[in-house]
């Protein structure tokens, strides 16, 4: 099977970045982008979460596999 493709958030290319440091980002730089962005105010969080958010989630059964991205 092979490695699952993910874009990186900041420079969108493809790859198993999962498998390197620097996931789910391709590079230091692209990590750092990101970083810059949260510092910045760019990205923000909209609403905080409430106990309805995770009631889709609440019949999954446990296991460390949930925190895997999907293949």
């Amino acid at each position: 099977m092979a490695p699952p493709q993910v874009k990186c958030p900041t420079c969108k290319k493809s790859g198993d970045w999962f498998a390197g440091k620097y996931g789910p980002f391709c590079s230091h730089r692209c990590k750092l982008i990101d970083l810059g962005k949260w510092f910045g105010g760019e990205h923000a969080i909209s609403e905080p979460l409430k106990p309805e958010h995770f009631e889709k989630f609440a019949d999954l059964p446990p296991g460390d596999h949930l925190d895997q991205p999907e293949a």
